[in-house]
């Protein structure tokens, strides 16, 4: 398995450029929850509700079931800023991004079927002004209720 970063974007608009930076977020953080444990089962999931960045699933203890280990559903949003200038990656999970990633989330579990457990993380990306990783945060149940 290749272990180099994913190439850096370099995109021609401003457009482009952030579709480009969001890209790369996507894929640095495809690596680190694969690297926590997780198995990604698809990416861009969309649906006339919204969009999940990254599907995916762990093997992690269930409460309701004493503690035992059971598959979850993972939905995870990905956030990926370029600089401060306009707030942290972290900062960009708003509460009304927040709420509408409960729409989403909700929507995904009830067409899929889905019986397990489920639960919604977040991956704050952050890069420098040249579009280098500063910090990968993933947050484990980033959005509750």
């Amino acid at each position: 398995m290749d272990r180099r970063p994913p190439a850096r974007p370099s995109s021609p608009g401003p457009r482009a450029d952030r579709q480009a930076t969001g890209r790369y977020g996507e894929e640095l953080a495809v690596e680190a929850l694969r690297r926590a444990g997780l198995t990604v089962r698809e990416r861009n999931w969309r649906s006339p509700v919204g969009e999940i960045d990254i599907v995916a699933e762990e093997l992690a203890p269930d409460l309701l079931q004493d503690g035992q280990p059971v598959t979850w559903l993972v939905l995870v949003e990905v956030r990926t800023r370029r600089g401060t200038a306009y707030g942290t990656a972290r900062e960009a999970f708003t509460p009304r991004k927040q709420e509408q990633l409960r729409r989403v989330a909700a929507h995904y579990v009830q067409e899929t079927g889905w019986q397990g457990p489920w639960r919604i993380d977040a991956v704050a990306v952050q890069l420098d002004g040249r579009g280098r990783p500063v910090q990968i945060e993933h947050i484990r149940h980033a959005i509750v209720g």
